[in-house]
C-alpha cells in the first residue's frame, strides 16, 4: 500500500531567531517543531487522508474510544544531522515493524510499513531546520489512537495515526553518568500473555508508581522483576538492560514479557560482530548481587532510544544496596555507546545498513 501525502506548510512557522533560541537548550520532550504528519483509518475504507500540516490539537469527542479503552500505541526514533549537513534516520524499518506488532496485539488497524516510514521522512524534510547540531537530534514520536465515538468494549473502527517531532539536546551533559536503580518488589511490569512486548501507553502508566518509589529511595530509575517468581530481572521502567562478565560475555533478559528494543537488538548485533558471546537468558536479582560482590560481573547498563546507553553504578533494594565496579561507567558500555552514536551520525561505517538518508 502507498499513500501520497498532501503537504501543507504552516502559514505561521516559528521565526528563525525564536527557533534558534529554543534550539540552544532544548532539553527533552518540551519543545515541538512546526508540523505533524496525520493519516486516518476508517473500517471499510482503510487508510486515507495522509497529510503533513501545522501542528495543532486534534478534535476529539469525549466518547472517543482511546479515552475509555486505552487503544493506543507509539514509537520513538530520532533524526540525526550529519557533519555534511545531511540527515540520517536509524532503523526506521524496525520501528515500523514493531509498530505493526503493537497494533496487532492491541487489536488495532495495522499501518503499512511504507506509510509509517514516509510519514516520518516527510515530517523530517519539512522540519529539518529544527534538528539541533552537535550531539542533539530530532526526536520523532509516531503514535496511533482509537478515535471511534462509542462506549462499548470492542476494537475501534476508526484510528488516527500521527507523527510529531521534538528537538532534543544531548541526554547527558558532560558525558553519561552512572545511574542508580531501585529494585521494585511491590510492583511488576508485565506477565506472560500480557502487553509487555508492546509499546503502549498503559505499560508506562503502570510503571509510574514504581518509578516514584525509586525516586523516594533516592534512585534514578526502577528495575522490574518477573511477575511469577519475583526473582528474575526484566527491564527498567523504559529501557532494556545488559550485563557484562569477566570472561567477556554479555547477558540480557530474553524477549517475551519485555519490549524488543531496537537499541537492544543493535547492541546484540554489534557485539556478535566483535565475536562477543551474548546470551539471552534469565538472570536473577540474587545472582546479580552475588556476581557483583565476587567481581564476576564487570558492568551493567541500560539502553534505549533516548539515552542510547546508561551505565548502572548502584543497585538499591529493601534487602540492601550494592555497587557495580565501584559505581563507575565501564569501558564496554562507553565503547558501545560511541560506536552506536557514530553510526547514527554517519561518522563511521554502517555494517548492517541501518542508516536511511533522508537528506
Amino acid at each position: 500500500m502507498s499513500l501520497k501525502f498532501d503537504i501543507r506548510p504552516s502559514a505561521n512557522p516559528t521565526p528563525e531567531k525564536e527557533r534558534e533560541a529554543k534550539l540552544e537548550n532544548p532539553g527533552f520532550g518540551r519543545i515541538f517543531s512546526d508540523h505533524m504528519a496525520i493519516v486516518r483509518y476508517t473500517q471499510g475504507q482503510g487508510w486515507h487522508s495522509a497529510r503533513i500540516e501545522s501542528r495543532a490539537n486534534f478534535p476529539l469527542d469525549p466518547a472517543g474510544a482511546v479515552l475509555h479503552y486505552a487503544q493506543e500505541i507509539f514509537e520513538g526514533l530520532k533524526a540525526y544531522r550529519r557533519d555534511d549537513g545531511g540527515v540520517n534516520l536509524f532503523r526506521p524499518d524496525a520501528n515500523a515493524r514493531r509498530f505493526q506488532n503493537s497494533a496487532e496485539r492491541m487489536a488495532m488497524a495495522k499501518l503499512p510499513e511504507d506509510v509509517f516510514i514516509e510519514a516520518v521522512e516527510q515530517l523530517v524534510r519539512i522540519d529539518r531546520a529544527w534538528i539541533p547540531g552537535g550531539e542533539g537530534s530530532l526526536y520523532l514520536r509516531p503514535f496511533m489512537i482509537a478515535s471511534e465515538v462509542f462506549l462499548g468494549v470492542k476494537p475501534s473502527a476508526e484510528y488516527i495515526f500521527s507523527v510529531i517531532a521534538s528537538p532534543v539536546g544531548s541526554y547527558f551533559k558532560g558525558g553519561p553518568a552512572p545511574v542508580s536503580i531501585w529494585v521494585s518488589e511491590n510492583y511488576t511490569r508485565a506477565a506472560i500473555g500480557g502487553t509487555g512486548a508492546v509499546k503502549c501507553g498503559g505499560n508506562y502508566a503502570a510503571s509510574l508508581r514504581a518509578q516514584a518509589e525509586a525516586i523516594d529511595h533516592g534512585c534514578d530509575q526502577v528495575v522490574f522483576l518477573d511477575a511469577i517468581e519475583r526473582r528474575y530481572i526484566e527491564e527498567l521502567g523504559g529501557m532494556n538492560i545488559f550485563f557484562v562478565f569477566d570472561d567477556g560475555s554479555m547477558l540480557t533478559p530474553p524477549l517475551g514479557t519485555i519490549l524488543p528494543g531496537i537499541t537492544r537488538d543493535s547492541i546484540i548485533a554489534l557485539m556478535k560482530d566483535s565475536g562477543v558471546r551474548v546470551r539471552e537468558e534469565a538472570y536473577s536479582i540474587d545472582q546479580w548481587r552475588k556476581d557483583a560482590a565476587s567481581g564476576k560481573l564487570k558492568e551493567a547498563f541500560a539502553c534505549g532510544t533516548a539515552a542510547v546507553i546508561s551505565p548502572i553504578g548502584k543497585v538499591c533494594s529493601a534487602n540492601g544496596d550494592f555497587a557495580i565496579s565501584g559505581g563507575a561507567a565501564g569501558p564496554v558500555a562507553m565503547g558501545l555507546r560511541k560506536k552506536l552514536v557514530d553510526i547514527q551520525y554517519g561518522r563511521t561505517n554502517d555494517p548492517h545498513n541501518w542508516i536511511k538518508k533522508v537528506l
